[in-house]
């Protein structure tokens, strides 16, 4: 069993899974940020991997992109900060990037540097799974899990490829569009999740627009962890911005126990 579907394995627990882009507002922040939010209550932790043209993004993460990128931040000091932080949290760690990236890396060197950095899986959401079984193979090689991405638009024979295809969990995006906080989630969340949760056994986690603990509990009653990212990188633009996201998670962390204990 990984690392990550180890995660999923406590009776009742859901899992809380920040995103933050590795290098922004600044790489002192990143090194600073993930250790507070592994002992904050996460079990798992998302790095972004800034990208010129990442379609799947809103703004907020577009934006912490561009400006890593324009600092220097590079796929090489991505895996280097991982590497630092590897012997300073005690939870995954997983890179959420694009494929460009890593095929420039070249595929293998890619999936063993991340494995010795720390890096437990991948989450590559311009890869679809038609496209990704030399990468599942190198990566189920050294160790990594393979995630794949579910829309709420999915066909029942994407959802069947993919629940057949994705290692460690299922990332559900939450909407049809892009990453980004909102308002209020769409009402017909619930059903997308029950219509997946019917053609697979592999955890469920949501994300795309979770931004405050109403909105985490909502998802934790149906799935089995809350993804939250363009919302921390928002507080992180702040004064006092660590503080903020520390405060954000315990909240977080609060409301999805509540539901493991059957509380609301």
């Amino acid at each position: 069993m990984s690392r990550i579907a180890a995660v999923f394995q406590k009776p009742g627990h859901k899992a809380l899974i920040p995103y933050l882009t590795v290098g922004y507002p600044s790489l002192q922040t990143t090194l600073e940020t993930v250790p507070l939010l592994a002992a904050s209550g996460c079990d798992l932790i998302e790095l972004g991997i800034p990208f010129s043209d990442p379609l799947a993004d809103g703004t907020t993460i577009q934006k912490a992109s561009y400006h890593a990128l324009k600092q220097g931040i590079t796929p090489e000091l991505c895996l280097e900060t991982a590497h630092k932080l590897k012997s300073k949290v005690d939870v995954p760690m997983v890179f959420m990037t694009y494929f460009n990236p890593v095929f420039s890396y070249g595929l293998d060197k890619f999936c063993r540097v991340c494995a010795k950095s720390g890096i437990g899986g991948l989450i590559i959401p311009d890869l679809p799974p038609e496209e990704g079984k030399e990468l599942e193979k190198i990566s189920l090689q050294h160790g990594l899990d393979l995630v794949y991405l579910l829309a709420p638009t999915s066909t029942d024979e994407r959802i069947q490829i993919v629940t057949k295809r994705s290692r460690g969990f299922i990332y559900l995006v939450s909407i049809t569009g892009v990453t980004g906080s909102r308002a209020r989630l769409p009402r017909e969340l619930e059903s997308f999740v029950t219509r997946v949760r019917q053609r697979s056994r592999l955890p469920l986690c949501v994300g795309f627009g979770i931004s405050n603990p109403d909105e985490a509990k909502r998802v934790a009653r149906v799935a089995d962890g809350v993804i939250v990212g363009s919302r921390l990188i928002q507080l992180l633009e702040e004064k006092d911005g660590i503080g903020k996201v520390h405060s954000l998670i315990r909240d977080m962390r609060e409301a999805l126990n509540s539901i493991a204990n059957n509380k609301n």
